[in-house]
């Protein structure tokens, strides 16, 4: 059933507040804040690939003041182990049995600071968590709440000594985005701030607000046409000549989902073409795998997306039903 007006109406209200208290403490950061806090509505992950001192961090901890929940960071190293990440059984000879100790997974907000920096061994630990929302400890499954978002990031630079994230574990991110550096108005904002320690964000929705927020969202209804669109620059992607793997299943639902998201962010109870074409890049491009020809010559996934946005005809028809 199509969510009524007044609830589309309602959603886009809390949604512009909570981005508003966010863009108090990353300036002049709008459309990625918005991103973020729609992936987290919508029930997906992000990954952040930036420079050092761009706000990813401050973005993470600035969303998990405003939701009121709880909040995580894990900083990966080399020498991280997955029960760092997930948590341990240990054995207490008071009580002659095993207790779970549970890990920094099990939040509402998790923030897995430069993950390409740790094993793959720990890195696999976030799969199951990621796409199941559990953790398996010794045959014991444990569901770690909702909502649930891991905000992942990566620096592009010094990637000696790294550990490239699989296809498989890109593949789990709903969105892949980068903060950039600010404007020279946001830089001249930030300068003036810049002797006052930041402060912290008032708390604006609980979890059961964000949850109630993901309902509304499942309820914008998606016109087959747009449906239709999707499939297309999703099987164009396979059929690309500079690709080597295209996007997957799980990436045509991401985009589906986010889009529907991204209505009722703006207001409306249906989807249109538009609002696809500005979330394709960052929900499909890094679930891309280029030829080595290609990346050779200089493409880029980005690139390709954007060149079949180009090809692939938008349904004339609105996304109205």
């Amino acid at each position: 059933m199509t969510i009524a007006p007044e609830q589309a109406s309602w959603f886009a209200e809390t949604f512009s507040l909570l981005a508003e208290n966010v863009e108090q403490a990353i300036l002049g950061k709008r459309h990625v804040i918005e991103l973020v806090l729609a992936t987290a509505v919508t029930g997906g992950h992000v990954l952040l690939e930036d420079f050092p001192g761009t706000g990813k961090t401050a973005l993470a901890r600035s969303i998990g003041q405003t939701i009121t929940g709880t909040s995580t960071r894990i900083q990966f190293t080399p020498d991280l182990l997955p029960g760092d990440v997930t948590g341990i059984t240990v054995y207490d000879q008071k009580a002659g049995e095993f207790e779970f100790h549970a890990g920094p997974v099990f939040a509402n907000i998790v923030l897995a600071d430069e993950i390409n920096r740790a094993s793959p061994k720990t890195q696999s630990a976030l799969l199951e968590v990621m796409e199941e929302g559990t953790v398996t400890v010794d045959g014991v499954s444990r569901e770690v709440g909702s909502p649930f978002l891991v905000l992942a990031t990566q620096n592009p630079i010094e990637q000696g000594g790294t550990y490239r994230l699989p296809e498989a574990q890109l593949d789990r991110f709903m969105i892949k985005t980068s903060i950039g550096y600010p404007d020279d108005a946001a830089t001249m904002r930030i300068l003036q701030a810049a002797p006052e320690p930041q402060k912290k964000l008032a708390p604006l929705v609980g979890t059961d607000t964000l949850l109630t927020m993901g309902e509304i969202a499942r309820g914008v209804y998606v016109n087959p046409l747009i449906s239709d669109y999707i499939m297309r620059i999703v099987d164009a992607t396979r059929r690309a000549s500079e690709v080597r793997l295209g996007v997957s299943v799980r990436g045509a639902l991401a985009l589906s989902r986010l889009v529907m998201t991204w209505a009722a962010k703006n207001g409306r109870t249906f989807v249109t073409p538009d609002d696809v074409r500005e979330l394709a890049v960052v929900a499909l491009a890094h679930r891309l795998v280029l030829e080595p020809e290609a990346e050779f010559d200089g493409v880029t996934a980005i690139a390709v997306i954007g060149q079949i946005l180009l090809d692939v005809d938008p349904p004339r028809e609105n996304g109205t039903a």
